[in-house]
């Protein structure tokens, strides 16, 4: 809704001929300042914003996207969980196997140089 600016009508009473007086305060209010933007030329524009639906359509998308993003990265997290379970797993494994614990296993005597080759 657009308004511009028309003469001003500076009277006591409103159209439909009550005093200004009798009126509520905030009508009271609301008349004065009107007739002061009236009398300063002021033009009150309410039009809508024609690019708000487009912005909010690409606003709405966009989360969209951002939420199939974390979704992704959600199932990738718990996939990295998984392998990494599965690697603590199969090293405990391999060290269980390969390296028996010191009072299980016999110490292997060290090499020693031969001797007669020198």
């Amino acid at each position: 809704m657009t308004t511009s600016p028309s003469p001003a009508t500076a009277s006591a009473s409103s159209s439909n001929g009550e005093s200004l007086a009798s009126l509520p305060r905030w009508r009271q209010f609301l008349l004065g300042a009107c007739n002061t933007a009236r009398h300063l030329g002021a033009t009150l524009n309410w039009r809508r914003d024609p690019d708000y639906e487009q912005r909010k359509m690409q606003h709405e998308v966009r989360m969209k996207q951002l939420d199939s993003e974390i979704e992704q990265i959600k199932k990738e997290t718990e996939l990295l969980r998984c392998e990494n379970a599965r690697e603590k797993a199969l090293s405990a494994l391999i060290k269980q196997h390969c390296f028996p614990a010191e009072s299980n296993s016999t110490p292997i005597p060290p090499i020693e140089p031969d001797s007669s080759s020198s």
